[in-house]
């Protein structure tokens, strides 16, 4: 079926060549600095056509074969501010075009970002959006995705010690395995928590798309959507290698090397990622770290460019995660800030988690539309070697194992996105973005709960057996969505947009009971059930481009959250298979974004209220860990955000943002300890209402030939009270916490000291609502050497 489609696509794209019916135009110019010098190895990109090339030693590019029309051309090079700008092609002439480029410590960079996944200007996005170039995600020094905490205006993310981060934005947040925030890497979602590869590396740019982005990225996109993009190879050949080293034995390196196999035709890039720490905490039981982590992630790439219209890429990445001791967890606020990353626990869980991602992505640009199809397959096999301590002390009464073979624990998800698009040299009022989406995931769980010689201290009347929890979880589902923009005056858009989401689950279930040694008694046959949900998310909005530099937009947009069926677990008040169903968000949004003194003050301002509906309230049943779903109430959010970027005199950079959030129960009454509970007004969990970040960077030349640089770097970030069970009793209080990072850079490498949590601030970081708690990273000192060619 594939192939009959993409010959029948082939065979209609090459029409207009085929009849002699096309003309072309070309594309020449330099690109020089300040002083009128050349610039050589600066990239130009012709967005939306997936064409571009790279300036020679006199600075002089150099593109042909363009089909005629209005483009968006994007230069950038290292150490300078990126610049975009529209030009006019016209067939037969000899468009030419010159570019000054400015250093990045004179001009902020013009971003561009794919957030409607077409390249487009981000200042031009009419919704809020932040976006960290790769520059940034160097300064910023982030390593893991729950990094950008406080960086972006009302998000917050973390983890309770095992990698998988929790993520809220807007009060909207992850409270089951189907994740609230969609996250994408070079366009592939990380389907679920179990399939999710929190590190970062080799990165081109980070996006967070914030509000309801049901339209374009369907399931799961309720809050927002986090899109990385990685460096892909191109004409240019570049490498990098990267040492860091810090406190905590901490040892991080990075390698990554890119090159044209044959120019303007194939092209290979590769990078690598090896990094080791102890634990943050002490396990007083065996005097011993807590929390070892070792990581090793791969990221490579080989692209083919068949036509001038065409590129194949295939990608494929990995990440192996070590984790000894994979939940530092003490049972309750008190203990953990009085004895503060200390903890005694007899078993000392050894975390194994493989995670796989491929994709082959084929696409055309043309003079009609634009077409990509992307297939993607990811896999993770995630046991612990040794059983978790399922009670958090240093009696054996609780664990928890799962080492049942490659059979089991495994997660297999496979997705193709086919999506059709205007052309980029379209000088049409209408824009437009269509596609289907299909998807189907593998999810067999297995797992075993045993109960040690001290399982009377949790009043269980037998010991040394074990509970064993069977869960096979398949699903499939289809989407079709489509977008357009139509231009009804000259500074005034609509945007339009609609998709269909239909999903189908089976479940089935089983239950063993095993006494230590002896074979396993079933307690619970084979049972399945089988739920279905379809959901139309619909998305307009307006955009009025007020002059040059600034533009008010305002939005309404509908979230879906899918359903699911619940686990067994030993709880027999909470029967298995049950039914919820998915929760669905109205988001109503307005801003104004501002560019100002020729791209050296970025102001954007946004206001947002969110209802949401048959909000899905999570209860984590022990000592299984399961956490059982139900629709139990309704929740309204709202707030703003201020995002600010300065660069007020040469050297000097400035980033501040502001994020409020008022999240809280409308409707909310629970069944607890055998009574009915009325939570209304109590606040959303994981939810910060006040997210501050300021940063301030100041570079200052010291030899101009050389780039030789000195630089020194200082953050603040501010979180306001977050709550960590519904009824509001485990809650951090406002803090702040204090960064740096200083150093010298050259031309081609950089040498920098960085503090983080500078003072060793103590803070709840992530807690469940039976009163365990984990502490966020205590102070970290390292220092990090960076080559780049």
């Amino acid at each position: 079926m594939n192939r009959i489609f993409f010959q029948a696509l082939i065979f209609f794209a090459s029409l207009p060549s085929l009849a002699n019916a096309q003309s072309y135009a070309s594309l020449s110019g330099t690109v020089t600095n300040n002083d009128a010098g050349p610039l050589a190895g600066v990239s130009i990109a012709l967005l939306n056509t997936g064409r571009g090339t790279v300036s020679d030693a006199k600075g002089f590019f150099h593109l042909d074969k363009i089909i005629p029309g209005k483009y968006v051309v994007q230069v950038s090079a290292v150490g300078y501010a990126s610049v975009s700008r529209d030009i006019q092609l016209v067939a037969g002439a000899g468009n030419e075009i010159s570019f000054v480029l400015d250093e990045a410590d004179n001009r902020l960079d013009a971003v561009v970002v794919t957030a409607q996944k077409k390249d487009e200007q981000l200042q031009q996005v009419p919704f809020s959006i932040s976006a960290l170039s790769a520059r940034q995600v160097k300064e910023y020094r982030l390593w893991n995705a729950k990094d950008i905490t406080g960086i972006v205006p009302n998000l917050s993310s973390t983890n309770g010690g095992d990698e998988r981060n929790v993520t809220s934005i807007r009060g909207i947040t992850t409270t089951s395995y189907d994740p609230a925030i969609a996250t994408y890497v070079d366009g592939v979602n990380q389907f679920t928590l179990d399939s999710y590869s929190s590190q970062l590396l080799d990165i081109e740019r980070i996006e967070v798309l914030r509000g309801p982005q049901g339209t374009l990225y369907g399931r799961n996109a309720m809050g927002g959507v986090i899109n990385i993009i990685t460096k892909q190879p191109s004409d240019k050949t570049t490498a990098f290698a990267e040492l860091n080293f810090g406190n905590y034995h901490q040892q991080r390196y990075e390698l990554g090397f890119k090159t044209p196999l044959v120019k303007n035709k194939l092209y290979f890039g590769a990078a690598g990622m090896y990094s080791k720490r102890d634990g943050y905490y002490t396990n007083t039981f065996n005097n011993a770290s807590f929390g070892d982590q070792k990581i090793a992630a791969g990221n490579y790439y080989l692209k083919y460019k068949p036509a001038e219209k065409w590129m194949i890429s295939f990608n494929l990445r990995h990440q192996a995660h070590r984790n000894n001791g994979a939940y530092p967890l003490v049972n309750g606020m008190e203990e953990a800030f009085e004895k503060p990353y200390e903890l005694s626990q007899n078993a000392v869980g050894k975390m194994v988690d493989n995670t796989t991602f491929g994709s082959l992505v084929v696409n055309y640009a043309g003079r009609g539309f634009n077409f990509s199809s992307q297939t993607a397959y990811q896999t993770n096999y995630r046991y612990y070697k040794n059983p978790i301590d399922g009670d958090f002390s240093p009696a054996d009464i609780v664990t928890i194992g799962n080492d049942y073979g490659k059979r089991w624990n495994k997660v297999k998800t496979w997705t193709q996105e086919f999506r059709f698009s205007s052309p980029a040299a379209s000088a049409n009022r209408l824009q437009w973005t269509a596609g289907t989406y299909l998807f189907a995931d593998d999810r067999p769980n297995r797992q075993a709960t045993h109960y040690g010689e001290d399982a009377g201290l949790y009043g269980i009347p037998d010991i040394n057996f074990s509970t064993i929890n069977t869960t096979k979880g398949k699903g499939a589902g289809i989407a079709f969505y489509g977008q357009a923009t139509y231009r009804l005056l000259e500074k005034l858009d609509l945007t339009a947009g609609i998709r269909y989401d239909y999903e189908n689950k089976k479940y089935n279930v089983s239950g063993e009971y095993q006494q230590d040694g002896e074979a396993a008694m079933i307690t619970l046959p084979d049972t399945s059930a089988t739920v279905h949900y379809n959901a139309f998310s619909p998305r307009m909005g307006l955009t009025w481009r007020v002059s040059d530099g600034s533009n008010v937009y305002g939005i309404y947009s509908r979230g879906f959250r899918t359903g699911g069926l619940t686990q067994l677990s030993s709880d027999p008040s909470q029967p298995p298979l049950y039914q919820y169903d998915p929760e669905y968000s109205n988001n109503f949004e307005a801003g104004i974004k501002n560019s100002f003194l020729q791209n050296r003050l970025y102001l954007n301002i946004a206001v947002f209220y969110t209802n949401i509906t048959g909000v899905q309230v999570p209860t984590l049943v022990l000592p299984d860990a399961i956490t059982i779903i139900r629709n139990a109430g309704k929740l309204n959010s709202k707030g703003f955000e201020i995002e600010a970027t300065a660069m007020p005199v040469k050297g000097l950079q400035l980033n501040y943002n502001f994020g409020y959030t008022n999240a809280s129960y409308a409707n909310l009454k629970l069944s607890q300890n055998g009574a009915s509970a009325d939570l209304d007004g109590k606040k959303q969990i994981y939810t910060p209402e006040f997210t501050s970040m300021l940063s301030t960077q100041y570079s200052y030349t010291i030899l101009p030939r050389q780039q030789l640089k000195a630089v020194i770097r200082g953050e603040w970030v501010y979180l306001g009270r977050q709550c960590f069970d519904l009824n509001n009793s485990i809650s951090q209080s406002p803090y702040s916490l204090l960064n740096a990072r200083a150093g010298a850079s050259f031309r081609n490498a950089e040498l920098m000291f960085w503090a983080r949590n500078i003072g060793g601030k103590k803070y709840i970081a992530y807690a469940y609502d039976f009163g365990a708690v984990h502490l966020g990273d205590p102070e970290t000192l390292g220092i990090t050497l960076g080559v780049r060619i």
